[in-house]
């Protein structure tokens, strides 16, 4: 009789446990930013982005979203006034914001909105023509996701990051696309 009343009382107590954990979603993929550099005006940046969101209600969460894109470019250099060789410019973009994000469901697909704020960090250039700043980052976009399977989704992304690197505005487009799963 204790070993039927021990093994209930465990499987309550697991029952309880796992209605305590919160519910959300992990994204992992690929990442395309079109940026606006110091050395070079604009550039396509190739990376990853990664996030991770507690539900607080069914339709309301909280997202913590991090990214690192890369280019390498080539653009003249001048030392000397009149003699501008040509240097390789390897530029960093790394984001780490978070912030709230609304979502529904629709069927198979699930829009979302979200607004998120943190940091960036950017370093452009090697070989001594090295430049770095931080500054603060505004994320504000959306995408949707689609149910493949049970608990796993495809995830389309497009987001406006805002940076203030070296003084200056930045506007930078953001997109993304990569696989979502549920726990």
């Amino acid at each position: 009789m204790r070993v039927i009343a021990a093994t209930l009382f465990l499987c309550l107590l697991t029952v309880a446990a796992h209605a305590q954990l919160p519910s959300g979603d992990l994204y992992g993929g690929y990442s395309f930013a079109r940026a606006d550099l110091t050395f070079n005006d604009h550039a396509s940046m190739r990376g990853f982005e990664a996030s991770v969101e507690g539900k607080l209600f069914p339709m309301v969460g909280i997202v913590a979203d991090a990214s690192s894109n890369y280019t390498n470019s080539t653009v003249p250099y001048c030392t000397i006034p009149g003699v501008c060789p040509d240097i390789t410019v390897n530029t960093t973009l790394r984001v780490l914001t978070g912030g709230p994000q609304v979502s529904f469901a629709l069927g198979r697909f699930s829009p979302f909105v979200h607004g998120m704020i943190g940091a960036a960090h950017i370093k452009e250039g090697d070989n001594g023509y090295a430049a770095a700043d931080t500054s603060l980052a505004v994320v504000v976009g959306g995408g949707v996701d689609y149910q493949l399977v049970h608990r796993v989704k495809w995830r389309l992304q497009a987001d406006e990051l805002q940076t203030r690197f070296f003084g200056g505005t930045q506007n930078n487009l953001r997109f993304s696309t990569g696989f979502v799963l549920h726990f």
